[in-house]
């Protein structure tokens, strides 16, 4: 801050994030220190680049009052991005009650007889350095957490079905592998025996349509094995 004067001046100097065609901004603070009203008034070496708000005011006794000052864009940066524009902060005391609108150009002359303190501000340029670029996720519409995620879900499901593989071949004991294997052969003959009697079945039916009289004794005693060993299969499957 400045320390002399009847204001104090926070910070010392204008930095301004320099970006080519695009406007920047920096602010003042301005805290008055004295128990009297203050008038100030921001001048530069540059006015058509740079545009204050407010450029004068009257600062009341122990208060603050912010100064924004705005950089237009700028076509091209200066060599070694050093800036030579400089700013100059009058402040004088006036009446008690003064307002801005009494604000004239004459309260800031020397030569007056008023006492009118001034305050140079050099102008810093700081480069402009882009945000960091995001990674990409690794799918659209979900993170790289989330495909960790479902790896491992689908790593664990794999695991439990190799664990559950190997319990169900535990489980077969030489015995129940020994019982599957007689059930499976057992089937296999009623399927052959049962397509042997279909071939005999049809056999009698050519027959009986031939003699006109009704069924013979071997016909029924056939259709009675038949229902009798698709019942069997059903009962074993």
């Amino acid at each position: 801050m400045n320390e002399g004067g009847f204001l104090d001046i926070d910070p010392k100097e204008l930095k301004f994030v320099f970006e080519l065609k695009k406007q920047s901004s920096s602010s003042l603070q301005l805290i008055n220190k004295t128990d009297q009203y203050v008038a100030f008034k921001v001048k530069t070496t540059n006015p058509k680049k740079y545009c204050v708000r407010p450029n004068t005011g009257i600062v009341l006794p122990s208060a603050t009052c912010d100064v924004t000052v705005t950089m237009q864009a700028q076509k091209e940066a200066p060599p070694d991005m050093q800036c030579k524009d400089k700013f100059l902060l009058q402040s004088v005391i006036v009446e008690h009650g003064a307002m801005t609108k009494d604000i004239t150009s004459e309260m800031f002359n020397k030569e007056s007889g008023k006492v009118v303190d001034e305050f140079k501000l050099r102008v810093v340029y700081v480069p402009f350095s882009p945000p960091s670029p995001v990674p990409e996720e690794a799918e659209e519409g979900s993170s790289p957490r989330s495909s960790i995620f479902e790896n491992g879900a689908q790593s664990l499901q794999t695991h439990d079905s190799v664990t559950r593989s190997h319990e169900l071949q535990k489980e077969k004991s030489p015995e129940t592998l020994a019982m599957i294997s007689k059930l499976t052969e057992e089937k296999n003959t009623a399927i052959q025996f049962n397509q042997k009697l279909r071939q005999e079945l049809d056999l009698l039916r050519k027959e009986s349509s031939m003699h006109q009289g009704g069924f013979s004794i071997t016909f029924v005693v056939l259709v009675g094995l038949l229902g009798a060993l698709i019942g069997y299969i059903i009962k074993k499957s």
